[in-house]
């Protein structure tokens, strides 16, 4: 009998199935719409639109908007919060090792402090420590893509699950 961690001593119930096919098509137009709107956006404005873990965002939108991890509070707020802490680092520290570990742990802290616990965002301090910009020519950053990308995300996802007619979403917004 398979054992859950977390409660100790209660076990796991079945695995669950793959969801209905109509479902995986809504899942897999929204993060095709999601994903495509930020790179058109980016080529027609110049602005930076996208960045990475978007994609791993639209998982959570898409696939499970009904997670709180994919709820707009957590979207939009997780990566801001992470960004900025990258941002911050990466002009106090070189993205050595150490200093890449710290961004991700303090990003997820801050996260978790602010109740905008949001996985794809955690990559969001590495993004931008690796970049190499200095923190005066990161700032803008902060609207494009991060504030712009995940709100778009979320207004994306907003409209492809209201279109599905299958599932709320968002479940709350604060």
């Amino acid at each position: 009998m398979p054992f859950d961690a977390a409660s100790s001593s209660a076990p796991v119930t079945a695995r669950p199935g793959v969801p209905p096919l109509k479902r995986i098509a809504w899942a897999g137009l929204g993060s095709f719409l999601a994903i495509g709107a930020c790179g058109l956006l980016s080529e027609w404005s110049g602005l930076t639109w996208l960045m990475a873990p978007f994609g791993a965002s639209c998982v959570l939108v898409f696939g499970l908007p009904e997670s709180p991890l994919a709820q707009p509070r957590h979207v939009v707020g997780g990566h801001l919060i992470a960004s900025m802490i990258g941002l911050i680092l990466a002009g106090l520290l070189p993205a050595a090792p150490l200093a890449l570990a710290a961004g991700m742990a303090l990003a997820l802290i801050a996260m978790q402090l602010t109740r905008t616990v949001h996985p794809p965002a955690g990559a969001d301090p590495l993004v931008f420590m690796m970049a190499g910009q200095g923190l005066a020519e990161a700032w803008p950053q902060l609207l494009h893509p991060v504030l712009a990308g995940s709100a778009l995300i979320v207004l994306i996802g907003i409209g492809v699950n209201w279109l599905a007619g299958r599932r709320p979403y968002p479940l709350y917004w604060v």
